[in-house]
């Protein structure tokens, strides 16, 4: 592969608005919280900014297509800035873009800021867009729920897992992200749930009940990335570095040929694989200090612990059980609540993770911090099991 990025960029300011039902808040001042904190972190004047990358994925609910929103509203000095949009992937599109320029040499400093305000909808989950032609012809009968009930009845079929295993193992997912975000004041969600709460909620797509599918909220995340020996020159001190990230898409083999089983995430793997190379990394279950994955669902991140090759494939469901990805153990997942309890505001998804992972980085994380984390993976997806776009990131000391 090419010779990537590996500790050519460095984060030096990160920043997030509180996640929820912001009735009080437009993307406006939602993109201000999270570019407030970021500067203020990195130390930097605007005037010190070279360009931007801007993430929003339903922009016709009122933040608007184009780069004039993000400027307009942090009143950027007329630098240049690029909207980006890759369905829920979007934030991670935007940091890519922000770390890609820097790696380049095209910008000094650049930021990365992704917004979604879904909750003026008046859905409960996603609002229905506009989706040509293409969606109508090739899944009509499509739900993001019903998709990703498909991979859990793929997965338990594939690896011979009972249904009740199974069950228990995603509502075990489900609870320990409650647990993790009932210490975040900025989570959406902070209710800590039992497994019998879990298991005895309403189905909503077999095997997926109430609580084993994320809400959506509204917020903003951003950071702020250069060059190291910029940032040395800024004063900064044990610098969180970039350490790889890729990006993988469907090419329609999912979807038009039955060599997918259905049971796991291509494009994942994909990224993965290379992202490890990319950050040297050949033993992930060892080396990996926490991650954060799209936990659109509970199963999701059951399935996707194997396609990031920290559990053995068909045996992701036992590490979940044995509590391997729990606060306290040996990989923890989702410490700040992940989608499931911090929220899917879609355009900043990618950049509240790592959000999370640099805060632990840095020792800042609260009641949440982890003992002597050294890297963090973000696992960031856009789609459907069937088609999707999958970004991996890998950020350290």
């Amino acid at each position: 592969m090419a010779a990537g990025i590996r500790d050519k960029v460095a984060v030096i300011g990160m920043g997030c608005s509180k996640f929820g039902e912001r009735w009080d808040c437009g993307p406006e001042e939602l993109m201000v919280e999270a570019y407030l904190e970021a500067m203020a972190d990195a130390g930097i004047e605007p005037t010190q900014l070279d360009a931007a990358w801007f993430s929003t994925h339903i922009d016709e609910i009122g933040t608007g297509k184009g780069g004039t929103p993000l400027s307009v509203a942090l009143r950027l000095p007329n630098i240049a800035v690029t909207r980006v949009e890759n369905f829920c992937a979007s934030g991670s599109e935007a940091f890519r873009g922000a770390v890609y320029a820097v790696a380049a040499g095209a910008a000094d400093i650049a930021i990365a800021v992704g917004v979604e305000k879904l909750k003026d909808t008046g859905y409960g989950g996603l609002p229905t867009g506009n989706m040509g032609t293409y969606i109508p012809q090739t899944a009509p009968n499509g739900s993001a729920p019903g998709n990703f009930a498909q991979l859990a009845s793929a997965y338990r079929a594939k690896h011979n897992v009972s249904r009740e295993d199974l069950k228990r193992a995603i509502a075990h997912v489900s609870v320990k992200s409650h647990a993790n975000g009932s210490k975040n004041p900025k989570a959406h969600l902070r209710n800590v749930v039992t497994e019998e709460q879990v298991m005895a909620a309403p189905m909503i797509a077999e095997p997926l009940g109430l609580f084993d599918c994320c809400g959506v909220s509204d917020g903003a995340a951003a950071a702020i990335v250069t060059t190291p020996e910029i940032a040395r020159a800024l004063g900064k001190k044990d610098l969180v570095y970039v350490k790889a990230l890729q990006l993988s898409v469907s090419n329609g083999m999912e979807s038009q040929h039955n060599s997918w089983d259905g049971s796991y995430f291509h494009t994942a793997r994909i990224a993965a694989k290379k992202a490890y190379l990319e950050a040297g990394i050949d033993r992930p279950r060892d080396q990996i200090s926490m991650i954060e994955v799209h936990d659109c669902f509970s199963v999701t991140e059951l399935v996707t612990m194997e396609d990031l090759f920290i559990s053995p494939e068909g045996q992701g469901w036992k590490d979940v059980m044995n509590g391997f990805y729990d606060g306290d153990g040996q990989v923890p997942c989702q410490i700040d609540g992940g989608l499931k309890c911090f929220g899917h505001p879609i355009g900043a998804s990618g950049l509240r993770m790592l959000y999370e992972m640099y805060l632990q980085l840095q020792g800042r994380a609260g009641d949440r911090q982890l003992s002597n984390p050294s890297l963090g993976l973000t696992h960031n997806l856009g789609g459907a099991p069937a088609s999707n776009v999958c970004s991996v990131a890998i950020i350290g000391l």
